[in-house]
């Protein structure tokens, strides 16, 4: 059947003797060739067809054999509406703290991605979503905890952000030296993280962030995408500083291209372009928008639903001498190196991604990924030694809450749209616990402004564990909805309170759906509630994820929390404060309900040694070992965490860096598997650039004087150590090392 598939794109595959079609010519003269033969008003239309629906896709070329393409593909952890393998939600992933794992899974989701494409290919279907050409990851921190799109992210520290991203980007992209799978794209640059629609839209949200702020918070993790490779960066829907970030030229060519290197394409988020207009109202004309957005650095606009697209407006810019044709050519040129890269202009068997069919959707790898991705992001935060569970079986069990038995709940935003038949939910996968399972779900839906109290009641009495599943749900949090407050919802807190109140003597357990925070202070308290599992979005293999990991020790799961938790949104400022100031763990000097990197195991860590030289010259790389002991019974993944400060902790004199620095800062990471009563060890090389500071007129320096530094299963000195512990010490760097500006 493949090579059936391969003769009809052959006989489709032009002959003509062009030069862009030349296999031996190297990409950049096969670029040039091809956009040099295209008219002003053909280019026009491959600039503003990027979006979805009726501004999509990018038309064929019939007289030089060049077919339509669809940018418009959304991949944040599977293929978006398709019928693909859900995989956990991004802030899942991200508690995994595991970019190889990431890895793994952006590559099952592109190699769905590809297969899904080349069978709408055979059809010649150019539908939304079925090109290759990724809005995924999203690497906006999560700086607020009431942003809807927090279950995006991969949490608020920017290194574990990067490194995650450069996984996902890599797995997207795939390995082959020539061909890419799927082209991801980092997205939304830049400064952006909130509000959606609380209390302000987005639409024409001015995000005012200081210099410092934005060199050392919120542009790192899109550097560290650059530097894996990404193809493509989608420039967000907020004016950044006052200019709109997808007209903005500092952003767009004098950091992202000038300093970076940055060779791909910049797309607008859906409509970012049109609301520089109707949002921003920074110009009141289509010639001025256009003509600045491509100017600043934008290649490819995402119109929303409109019947003319603002970048039809190209041509007109150029006659008027407000945008140059030789630039408007060399913004379309990464577009179709893209689709080069992609295989497009080849000879179809030369590419050995166009041999991926549909078979690969929900193959039994795929499906043990999202089965082995859910366990490993689970945050276990409060047990008492219930879990795991010690009986296989129990006489009888409840399963209750919003969350309970709702398919639909458990994925979270951006999700595929697996068969029912591989998605299991908490009352499927648990229900086979107890010889009697009973179950109520006691609320409407998530939001449970509708309570039936007795369908509860009557749910917990007489059985010997209740498992409580609550949280929010993209009702509640999503795209384009925040929340105002870190609550539960309605009458979800009662609900809890009830299972507590009418189930005698049984265990409970609490398990949370949720991408940001919400407040669970009353059962992190309450000696009733034996335990507490934090599981966001998990997708497809909820129920079955659940079962291994409530019932079982033997398998790597549990991780940490990669953002933290705070006990209500007293704790945090506005959301339209875009200062860094009592935000995230660097930042924050409160004590939050779990600390960034909180996560308890089914075992103990100790750490006994941490060796590195007592002294380094200012640019070198820092060698590190540490040493800890996993003194329990059990298997266990420890996630071992390095941090370094530039002051001592204590708060005592003795600052070594002589601009503001964060208050403590995560310079590297790894996760790894012990064995019961084992000693490990594991390597770090801590880069230059992870112990530089930022200074306005040199950029990044690496200062003379003393780093502090803390390695282990925590961060040190935190509210909650948990299971594990750390290591600390400091070392003396000698000279100064200016590093510059990136």
């Amino acid at each position: 059947m493949e090579k059936v598939v391969f003769l009809l794109l052959l006989v489709e595959w032009s002959h003509q003797d062009y030069p862009f079609k030349n296999v031996s010519l190297s990409w950049d003269i096969r670029v040039d060739d091809l956009v040099g033969r295209l008219t002003l008003e053909e280019i026009t239309l491959q600039m503003a067809k990027g979006g979805s629906g009726i501004n999509g896709p990018a038309p064929a070329i019939p007289r030089l054999g060049i077919g339509p393409y669809q940018w418009n593909t959304e991949c944040l952890h599977g293929d978006v509406g398709e019928n693909a393998t859900s995989f956990p939600q991004s802030i899942g992933l991200a508690a995994t703290w595991s970019s190889g794992l990431l890895s793994e899974v952006a590559t099952a989701v592109s190699r769905e991605v590809r297969a899904i494409h080349n069978e709408n290919i055979k059809k010649k279907s150019y539908a939304d979503n079925t090109g290759l050409s990724c809005f995924a990851p999203v690497i906006n921190l999560m700086r607020d905890p009431r942003w809807g799109r927090n279950q995006e992210t991969y949490g608020e520290d920017p290194f574990l952000s990067g490194m995650l991203a450069s996984g996902y980007v890599t797995g997207i992209q795939g390995d082959n030296p020539r061909y890419v799978r799927a082209n991801a794209g980092c997205k939304h640059f830049d400064a952006h993280g909130g509000p959606e629609n609380i209390p302000v839209s987005r639409f024409g949200f001015n995000s005012q962030v200081s210099e410092r702020d934005w060199r050392t918070t919120f542009l790192p993790a899109f550097r560290y995408c650059v530097d894996a490779g990404v193809l493509s960066i989608m420039c967000s829907y907020n004016r950044l500083n006052g200019v709109p970030a997808c007209a903005n030229k500092h952003l767009l060519t004098d950091i992202l291209r000038s300093e970076w290197n940055f060779t791909g394409y910049v797309v607008s988020d859906m409509g970012a372009i049109e609301d520089i207009i109707t949002g921003h109202h920074y110009f009141n004309n289509s010639v001025d928008t256009t003509a600045a957005s491509v100017n600043a650095g934008c290649n490819l606009e995402l119109a929303h639903n409109i019947t003319n697209e603002v970048f039809n407006s190209i041509a007109d810019a150029v006659n008027q001498g407000k945008l140059s044709e030789e630039l408007v050519r060399e913004r379309v040129k990464p577009l179709f190196y893209t689709r080069m890269r992609l295989g497009e202009f080849d000879p179809p068997d030369m590419n050995p991604y166009n041999y991926i069919n549909t078979s690969v959707i929900e193959e039994q790898a795929h499906i043990d990924l999202a089965v082995e991705a859910a366990m490993k992001s689970f945050v276990l935060l409060k047990n008492d030694g219930t879990l795991p569970l010690r009986k296989n079986i129990y006489n009888s069990i409840a399963i209750i809450g919003p969350f309970a038995d709702a398919i639909d709940y458990l994925d979270g935003n951006f999700a595929a749209n697996p068969d029912p038949k591989f998605k299991t939910t908490p009352r499927k996968g648990l229900e086979s616990l107890g010889i009697v399972s009973k179950y109520a779900s006691g609320c409407n839906d998530s939001r449970c402004n509708i309570y039936d109290s007795d369908s509860i009641k009557t749910a917990v009495e007489n059985v010997d564990v209740v498992f409580v599943c609550i949280g929010l749900g993209t009702l509640l949090e999503s795209d384009g909805n925040d929340r105002s407050d870190l609550n539960l919802p309605d009458r979800q807190q009662l609900l809890l309170e009830d299972a507590v109140k009418y189930s005698g003597n049984a265990s409970i357990v609490l398990i949370s759906f949720n991408g940001g925070p919400v407040d669970i202070q009353w059962a992190d308290g309450n000696d009733r509630v034996s335990s507490i599992l934090a599981v966001f979005y998990p997708g497809q293999a909820t129920g079955v994820a659940l079962r291994n990991v409530l019932t079982s020790s033997d398998k790597p799961q549990f991780g940490r929390l990669p953002y933290t938790w705070y006990s209500s949104a007293d704790q945090v400022p506005p959301i339209v404060n875009y200062t860094m100031v009592d935000r995230t763990y660097r930042y924050f000097y409160g004590k939050p309900l779990y600390p960034f990197g909180y996560g308890l195991t089914y075992t103990t860590f100790d750490y006994s040694n941490m060796a590195y030289p007592a002294s380094i010259n200012a640019g070198d790389v820092l060698p590190l070992h540490i040493t800890f002991f996993n003194f329990g019974h059990v298997n266990g993944d420890e996630i071992v965490q390095i941090y370094i400060s530039w002051s001592p902790l204590d708060g005592s004199n003795g600052a070594s860096s002589s601009v503001p620095t964060p208050r403590i800062t995560l310079v590297d990471f790894a996760r790894l598997s012990t064995k019961p009563k084992s000693e490990n060890i594991i390597y770090f090389n801590i880069a230059p650039e992870q112990m530089a500071v930022y200074t306005e007129d040199k950029g990044w320096v690496v200062e003379e004087g003393t780093i502090y530094i803390f390695g282990g299963g925590t961060q040190p000195f935190p509210s909650r150590m948990g299971d594990t512990g750390f290591y600390s010490g400091s070392f003396k760097v000698n000279g100064t090392k200016v590093l510059g500006f990136f």
